[in-house]
């Protein structure tokens, strides 16, 4: 039911010295979307973050990237659930993905954080409850988990970059496809999709 997603969350850390990092990712794809609508984001304290909204196909949808640090992002998301009386289940989560590779995205629904602070966080603030969608979009793994903080922390190399956002642009149409199709065709679509 596509009427489920209400709110989507773009996920990184504030400030000019991290807009270009891989942990940004999930910024990236809620400022995607933004463009795409001619949304403008603006700041909004009692969300903690930049928010906006768009209507499309008859429905509203919630715009939502948290400016608190990462390992903190379910503060804001938590106060916009609250606000609008939102399940985890209508939520929409982007986020970076180090367990898949550059150039290829999934959807997801609930499931572990692995490790990630913002996914993590979220899922504390909603009461433990880790039922909430998720687009994860793949950056790679740097080997090693000493070399991961680095890693998710650094900007991508441009081939790299040029992957990610390749995904970010199918993601994105396979979102629009979930809104008008439902769930099933858009993660058939994205699940095969890889940029080269």
């Amino acid at each position: 039911m596509t009427e489920a997603i209400q709110l989507i969350v773009g996920l990184g850390n504030p400030g000019p010295e991290y807009s270009q990092t891989r942990h940004n990712a999930g910024q990236w794809f809620v400022e995607q979307l933004a463009r795409r609508y001619n949304v403008s984001l603006r700041p909004d304290s009692k969300f903690f973050g930049l928010t906006g909204k768009f209507v499309t196909q008859g429905q509203e949808y919630k715009l939502l990237v948290p400016t608190t640090y990462m390992n903190l992002s379910g503060k804001a998301v938590a106060a916009m659930a609250q606000f609008y009386k939102l399940l985890p289940e209508n939520i929409l989560v982007a986020h970076d993905e180090m367990a898949i590779a550059p150039g290829v995205a999934k959807f997801k629904l609930g499931g572990g954080h692995a490790g990630h602070n913002g996914l993590k966080d979220i899922t504390s603030k909603l009461g433990n409850n880790a039922n909430f969608y998720r687009l994860r979009l793949g950056i790679g793994h740097p080997g090693h988990k000493d070399l991961v903080t680095g890693y998710v922390l650094g900007k991508a190399p441009q081939s790299e970059q040029k992957l990610i956002d390749e995904a970010l642009d199918e993601s994105m149409r396979c979102f629009e496809l979930w809104l008008s199709d439902g769930l099933i065709k858009a993660q058939h679509r994205l699940h095969s999709f890889s940029a080269t």
